[in-house]
């Protein structure tokens, strides 16, 4: 797994919001649970140890947060992305861990989410172009 560091292409054209195009967050109440699937991930070849990050909370709150406080304008939203951003700002206060991971098509986003699944997880999203999905 990868160290997590915000990249200008993980954000929004419009707006600077978090939005990874191309990765799914997931956020786990448990650091364990999402390092062991992190793990998991690459050890079964789902994804390759470059495509995983794991996000601790602190990480959470100092890189992704920023981003919607600086998204902030008079004009609406064009979608969903800083709602989602505060979901994972909520959690992250908690103490839940992230992971991002690439999901290049829906074929390994299922395979990601079947892993997933075998632990309790907060939330799940897919970022796709123009469409953040609930998974």
């Amino acid at each position: 797994m990868k160290h997590f560091t915000l990249e200008p292409n993980m954000r929004a054209s419009f707006g600077g919001a978090f939005y990874p195009t191309g990765y799914s967050l997931v956020m786990f109440p448990s650091i364990e649970d999402a390092s062991r699937i992190g793990h998991g991930l690459i050890e079964k070849g789902i994804v390759s140890g470059d495509e995983v990050y794991l996000i601790p909370a602190e990480t959470v709150l100092a890189e992704i947060a920023p981003t919607v406080h600086a998204s902030h304008s008079p004009l609406p939203s064009a979608g969903t992305d800083g709602a989602t951003v505060r979901a994972f700002i909520e959690l992250a206060q908690e103490g839940h861990t992230g992971l991002l991971i690439r999901t290049k098509d829906g074929a390994i986003t299922e395979r990601v989410m079947e892993l997933v699944r075998t632990v309790p997880y907060s939330i799940a999203e897919r970022y796709r172009t123009l469409v953040i999905e609930d998974l």
